[in-house]
């Protein structure tokens, strides 16, 4: 199959499931294309009129009775306004109706699609995707929609009244409709690329905006001002030249069509001339076929503008299908699981991002047992972050197992297995919202909050005088991911979150290195309460924290190099003594 045919077959399936969209608002739609219909019969009867008004009026049939065509006129104007501002409004319901259900699915998958996703995909471009790009099938649903259904049927009413009235000059006119046709199927083909082009390089530059904004005092610090403009430059830049050969291919269509008119306007008259000389036609009849050409030449043109906006939403509409048609979350097991008791057994394990060369993970077995503290350690890209990804499902192994009291955890379903465990990162998520709904967050929702449950949450994690502090209590509002809250503040919010969620796995990773020594010391101790009775894996860099666990796997390369208590690695005089000579005589 060639390009042609493969972009046209691609063109007509987007359709197809735009159609779709549609086909639940089909008595709405109904009503919308009678409404529609109205407004094109009374385009058609204004040079009827105008035609009687010219033979009939001026000594004619209609002496003494001119009263008629004023009433006439007005009461199709009226007719013609109240059809029109129902038909906009009509489709106006359908499209925000359909945008709302694709809104939902788009978020909704975005919610269910993978960690690989993520990955694949930064925020920049599915912000873009689900709030603005939207925004372009409303054209399609609204703009286009309404123009080609209302100037289609004006197009047909009029050239009915201008066979009715004249068959040899509707055919000069005929002629036009496969000539536009013909321009449109060669602008079309370039209009689809540089759309596409076009929306890439609009994710890229959004891209760009959000590091800008995201990394803003790394900005500052460093002077990167300038850098930041010339690479946002850079990108403004090509957008800029690809709007304008956008707009260059998509403004073909009016100059040619407006060209093509006259032409037809010129043949036409020269014609009409002939056709009176012989008394073939009258005056009345002659404008009135003007007229309805004239009223047919703004519809034609909006029908052959149509391409532009159609072909920027067909291209948002596969963006937006692209999203929804993303695969979810493996759902593999079915097992119910009310609470587990926190046996963790990790099976040979092995796992390998994608076609990377080394594997991030090869052959690490161990087992937490219930209410155990395991610590992971080892240099930077051990795979310490990975291993813990895959007791959650963030990832699957792609050898071994993991074991959840005696079940492999693929075999479990996947909502009641990460309902077992609590997460607690470095890199803090908290949510606009109140003190109480980021503890409750994802375990009861604003009206089921348990106040009493929260304020224990708080209290372990050392928080009860701040939140006193705060201007309305647990109801304060801690603003964009917690920016109201200090550091160590928003840690230990993190820490009282997990406490309220009161999970029999936790999963620490980095939990105190940006903290300073007093907000260290505050998280360290709601830690140590939150640990009780949890089966814990640690991963920790500052390896004084970690003195204490039951058990410490020390990771290299994908591989377990070593692994037992504090004091038994520190007499093995392997790479966990080596690892901790270097940190504390880097403290000293």
């Amino acid at each position: 199959m060639n390009e042609n045919n493969k972009s046209t077959t691609q063109e007509t399936d987007t359709l197809k499931r735009v159609w779709a969209y549609l086909k639940p608002e089909m008595r709405v739609f109904l009503l919308a294309i009678l409404a529609m219909g109205v407004v094109a019969a009374c385009e058609g009867i204004i040079p009827k009129v105008v035609n009687d008004l010219l033979d009939k009026g001026f000594g004619g049939a209609y002496a003494g009775k001119l009263w008629h065509v004023p009433a006439l006129l007005t009461g199709v104007a009226l007719v013609r306004g109240v059809s029109q501002f129902a038909s906009g409004f009509l489709l106006a319901q359908i499209s925000n109706r359909v945008l709302l259900r694709m809104r939902m699915q788009m978020f909704s998958r975005m919610l269910q699609a993978p960690a690989l996703f993520y990955h694949r995909n930064t925020a920049a471009s599915l912000i873009n995707a689900v709030i603005f790009e939207v925004n372009q099938v409303l054209q399609i649903l609204t703009g286009v929609l309404i123009t080609l259904v209302r100037d289609s049927l004006t197009v047909v009413a009029l050239l009915i009244y201008l066979f009715y009235t004249n068959w040899r000059l509707t055919l000069v006119v005929a002629v036009l409709l496969p000539v536009i046709g013909f321009i449109m199927s060669r602008v079309n083909r370039r209009l689809r690329r540089l759309n596409r082009d076009h929306q890439a390089l609009t994710n890229t530059a959004a891209y760009v905006v959000e590091e800008a904004a995201g990394g803003y005092k790394v900005v500052k610090l460093h002077g990167g001002e300038t850098y930041e403009l010339s690479r946002f430059e850079a990108m403004a830049e090509r957008l800029r030249g690809y709007s304008m050969r956008m707009a260059v291919a998509g403004g073909l269509n009016q100059p040619v069509t407006a060209f093509l008119a006259a032409l037809a306007l010129s043949v036409i008259l020269t014609i009409a001339m002939v056709q009176a000389q012989g008394n073939q036609t009258t005056v009345g009849g002659f404008t009135g076929f003007v007229m309805a050409m004239l009223l047919l030449i703004s519809p034609l043109k909006h029908l052959t503008d149509l391409n532009q906006p159609l072909q920027r939403g067909l291209t948002a509409a596969e963006m937006i299908f692209g999203l929804i048609d993303e695969p979810i979350e493996p759902q593999t097991g079915g097992l119910p699981l009310d609470r587990a008791q926190g046996d963790l057994v990790f099976n040979d394990v092995g796992f390998r991002y994608g076609d990377a060369g080394r594997p991030a993970l090869n052959h690490v077995s161990f087992r937490a047992a219930p209410g155990e503290v395991v610590a992971l350690v080892g240099p930077s890209g051990s795979g310490k972050t990975t291993l813990v990804n895959l007791v959650p499902r963030f990832f699957d192994p792609t050898e071994g197992r993991i074991l959840l009291d005696g079940q492999s955890i693929d075999k479990i379903a996947l909502v009641d297995l990460r309902r077992q465990i609590a997460f607690v990162s470095q890199d803090v998520v908290l949510f606009n919202d109140t003190v109480a709904a980021n503890v409750a967050y994802g375990v009861h929702s604003h009206e089921q909050i348990d106040m009493a449950r929260v304020e224990r949450a708080l209290a372990a994690a050392y928080l009860t005088e701040v939140v006193k502090g705060l201007p309305e209590g647990l109801e304060t509002n801690i603003g964009d991911n917690g920016m109201k809250l200090s550091g160590g503040q928003r840690q230990r919010l993190a820490i009282a979150r997990a406490i309220y969620k009161d999970a029999p796995i936790l999963i620490l990773d980095e939990a105190t290195s940006a903290l300073d020594s007093e907000s260290e010391r505050q998280v360290q101790a709601a830690l140590e309460s939150l640990m009780v009775g949890r089966t814990t894996l640690v991963i920790a860099h500052r390896l004084s924290t970690i003195e204490n666990a039951d058990r410490i796997v020390v990771l290299e390369h994908g591989r377990v190099a070593e692994h037992g208590t504090h004091a038994e690695l520190l007499a093995a005089s392997g790479l966990y003594a080596g690892l901790h000579r270097i940190q504390f005589a880097t403290q000293d």
